[in-house]
């Protein structure tokens, strides 16, 4: 567990603090990296790797611990699903932070924190629209099938009918 910081907290109090780098995670999560300042990536870090060495662990408990900070429910999934297994053999250091130089309106220190293997982007939504239209299709090939069996037979019939 790291070591509490010492000094003031990014944001004012402890409840925005929190509020704070569970937003940074779940963009960190969602979008695969982000740009921001040095401290609140410092202070990201720690939190990240938790996340992810839960998501890791991929049991029931595990992810309504995860659910307490990220809240939303596309990113968890991601998470759990996507990002987890990508990091199945590795120890530990899911994270890089690389410094990006200077804020031009404050001069802040800029960096980016990144997951440290590349994030193919696909949203679960699609996979599910996927799925219907996959037994849609199935559906309408069984239909179209049969229907076209009969559709034959009486085009068939009919043809016969008109000839005679």
């Amino acid at each position: 567990m790291p070591q509490p910081t010492k000094g003031p907290r990014l944001g004012g109090s402890p409840a925005h603090e929190k509020l704070m780098l569970a937003n940074l995670a779940t963009s960190l999560f969602k979008h695969g990296k982000i740009t921001t300042t040095e401290t609140k990536a410092k202070r990201l870090r720690p939190l990240a790797e938790r996340l992810v060495t839960f998501a890791k662990r991929g049991d029931l408990h595990s992810r309504r611990r995860v659910f307490t900070v990220i809240r939303d429910k596309d990113v968890v999934y991601t998470l759990f699903d996507q990002i987890a297994p990508r990091f199945e053999t590795r120890p530990g250091g899911y994270t890089r932070i690389t410094k990006a130089g200077l804020r031009k309106g404050d001069a802040a220190p800029m960096a980016v924190i990144e997951l440290v293997e590349e994030l193919v982007v696909a949203a679960p939504a699609p996979a599910k629209a996927a799925k219907a239209t996959a037994r849609k299709s199935v559906k309408s090939d069984a239909v179209a099938a049969l229907a076209g069996d009969t559709d034959d037979d009486d085009a068939v019939a009919v043809r016969s009918d008109d000839d005679a």
